[in-house]
């Protein structure tokens, strides 16, 4: 039975060397394959209420900007005539008060005395009233004159011959060698020199030139904008500088602008001056060398207001030793019983009356004519 025990044993070691060899290939078999997961359903988002919108309405295109419609400025031509009317005041004073003394039976010393009154008191002045009143005299008594009509015939004649129709009344306002005219524009304070400013532009356009205005009143605000305002309605450009600017360099750029752009015309609005402001006048005559630096000055206008009488005599004196006025614009003719200013003005300096202004209408600026004027005085039908 001793065999038996031994093939036992041998089994047994059989039977371990086997699961020695086994094992490891029973651990290297490949797991199977796990469940899959159940598949997650995601919670329903909270419902929101939602407000329904209107449709907004389509929204209207913005009209396209229309350019202004300029003016036409009034032809110049014949306005003395048309604006007669407005010399009403002056008329009566004037003119009936000559006529109807000089319409008596008789003119004896006081019918003379009388007419001298008159052409004093309508601002003639003292020594071309006694001029004309010296001629009258001598050609009625060598002409045996005595009708109202033949009259009123030599009264024209006088008054006229007064006036020197042979000035020269036109405005230097073309360009010459390729360079605009410069035309400045001089005053006092309170003649409407900003707002005639806007009017000899309207002048200039009806008579077919080109402008750029120089708003060289930079002392006060109103008046660069008032000068553009004119400008804006017929199409003009302005050049303009900051409040309390170098008026000499507004000017200065304003002639350089006309140059650059071709234009016919530079009219330039200075400062209203006191005549009795020392550096206010130098200033305005720094102004004048400024712009001479470009070339020379064409036109030097002095506007006058009419209601001033002889005060304004003073005025245009100052004026011309500053700033060698070539012309002179009245203003305001419509508003005074004195038209004789004309003839006191012209006679005194030497200087035409160019321009005279009978209201505030925009074209009611007319270029001066002695003939015209004192038929309008006279109450003529011509």
């Amino acid at each position: 039975m001793q065999w038996y025990g031994y093939l036992l044993i041998v089994l047994a070691v059989l039977v371990l060397a086997g699961l020695v060899l086994v094992a490891p290939r029973l651990r290297r078999r490949a797991l199977p394959p796990a469940p899959p997961a159940p598949e997650r359903i995601p919670e329903a988002a909270p419902q929101v209420p939602v407000t329904p919108v209107e449709e907004a309405p389509p929204v209207a295109e913005a009209p396209t900007a229309q350019a202004p419609v300029l003016e036409r400025p009034e032809p110049t031509a014949g306005r003395l005539v048309r604006l007669r009317a407005r010399l009403a005041r002056s008329q009566n004073a004037l003119g009936r008060g000559l006529l109807a003394v000089l319409a008596r039976d008789r003119l004896d010393e006081d019918a003379w005395d009388e007419v001298e009154e008159t052409l004093i008191s309508a601002d003639v002045g003292v020594e071309p009233t006694r001029e004309i009143v010296e001629r009258l005299r001598e050609r009625t008594r060598v002409l045996g004159t005595r009708s109202a009509a033949e009259l009123r015939t030599l009264l024209t004649e006088e008054l006229v011959g007064a006036l020197d129709p042979k000035l020269d009344r036109s405005l230097s306002a073309t360009p010459t060698d390729g360079k605009p005219a410069v035309l400045l524009v001089v005053g006092v304070n309170g003649s409407g020199k900003t707002t005639t400013c806007g009017k000899i532009a309207r002048v200039l356009i009806a008579d077919g030139h080109t402008v750029v205005l120089g708003a060289a009143d930079t002392f006060r605000a109103a008046a660069a904008e008032q000068l553009t305002t004119w400008a804006s309605r017929v199409g003009a450009e302005v050049v303009r500088g900051r409040e309390g600017g170098d008026p000499a360099a507004v000017a200065f750029d304003a002639v350089r602008r006309g140059a650059e752009a071709g234009v016919d015309t530079v009219l330039i609005d200075t400062a209203g001056r006191l005549q009795n402001k020392v550096g206010l006048m130098d200033e305005l005559g720094k102004v004048k060398r400024v712009v001479e630096k470009h070339g020379p000055i064409d036109e030097t206008l002095l506007i006058l207001d009419a209601t001033t009488g002889q005060n304004g005599l003073e005025q245009a004196r100052v004026f011309t030793e500053v700033c060698d006025v070539t012309g002179v614009v009245l203003t305001k003719l419509d508003g005074t019983a004195k038209g004789g200013i004309v003839i006191a003005v012209q006679r005194r300096l030497g200087i035409p009356v160019k321009l005279v202004g009978l209201g505030e209408g925009p074209d009611d600026l007319a270029p001066f004519d002695p003939g015209q004027f004192v038929d309008a005085l006279l109450g003529s039908d011509a």
